[in-house]
């Protein structure tokens, strides 16, 4: 079995965290495995809508974003992937707390994978839980320095 080299999976957690719209969010790639990933995101006022609960966008970019990254690892090198469908479930509303969104993929493709990703608070609490689709891209890779498997 391949082991995901750790310069490569360092790297990859900075770039993300660090890129523009994980940043805007607040939110961080905490951990990418093969078939699986963690994203958390520190609530704030800026995620909550007028009832004041954390809106259900936030929520479904964590599905989004741990299921993307789930499935990142298996990808050859100079590939990409993008989300075909998003299907979600909201399941408690947050008001604040630390969410936690877990990835795993369920079944790897050349082409096509499912993924899923259950967003827990702070308590454990199963708040929403999703599954997507996920095509590959070839030629739409990320450019890291190391190499991705030892």
């Amino acid at each position: 079995m391949l082991q995901p080299n750790p310069e490569y999976i360092n790297e990859l957690l900075e770039l993300v965290s660090n890129s523009p719209f994980p940043e805007h969010m607040a939110m961080r790639l905490t951990s990418v495995d093969i078939d699986g990933a963690e994203v958390t995101l520190d609530t704030d006022r800026c995620h909550l809508q007028p009832y004041g609960n954390v809106h259900g966008g936030v929520l479904a970019t964590l599905i989004d974003t741990a299921t993307f990254w789930a499935a990142f690892m298996r990808l050859p090198e100079d590939a990409g992937l993008v989300n075909v469908d998003l299907k979600l479930n909201y399941l408690k509303p947050v008001t604040k707390d630390r969410l936690i969104a877990t990835g795993r993929t369920l079944r790897p493709g050349k082409t096509l994978s499912y993924v899923e990703a259950s967003v827990f608070d702070q308590s454990n609490d199963l708040v929403a839980h999703g599954t997507s689709t996920l095509m590959t891209l070839p030629g739409k890779g990320l450019k890291l320095k190391a190499a991705k498997f030892l």
